[in-house]
């Protein structure tokens, strides 16, 4: 029998990231699972001058993810589902791979973009690295395609 407790769900709050939210959901919901929402910040580039008095950049995006993330959570919890979340500043592959072991995650469900060519080598493909680095089962999910969710 297929135990499914944890599911993490990365959200960078992208079209293909939102859908991957309703399946969650739904695996949440069958499946009698928590959920962990994960929203990660990449650090940007260090700049020549340091010495300028004002907020970093990340800790702004941060607390925006932060408080667009308990919104989600909101939704979740007025379907009944367990859930909680967490904005890290780092790699987002290394920081979904690392939240994996660390919640000791059976599932993750994720946003794919489905960049292709030159865009896909230059920049990489984050659901690509987990698909291939994770330890336990991943499903991506696509902003547009034929979804088996029906709503109700």
């Amino acid at each position: 029998m297929i135990r499914i407790q944890t599911i993490l769900c990365p959200v960078d709050f992208s079209d293909a990231s939102r859908n991957a939210l309703r399946y969650a959901k739904e695996f949440a919901r069958n499946m009698h699972a928590s959920v962990y929402l994960l929203n990660i910040v990449e650090p940007r580039p260090m700049a020549v001058d340091i010495s300028l008095n004002y907020v970093p950049v990340e800790e702004e995006l941060e607390k925006a993810a932060s408080d667009d993330l308990r919104e989600i959570l909101g939704e979740f919890s007025a379907e009944g589902i367990k859930a909680e979340c967490g904005v890290q500043i780092g790699n987002p592959s290394d920081s979904i791979l690392d939240a994996i072991d660390r919640l000791d995650a059976n599932l993750v469900i994720m946003g794919s973009h489905g960049k292709k060519g030159l865009s896909r080598l230059i920049m990489g493909s984050v659901a690509e690295t987990v698909v291939r680095k994770a330890n336990c089962p991943v499903l991506t999910v696509k902003a547009e395609e034929r979804e088996f969710i029906a709503d109700e």
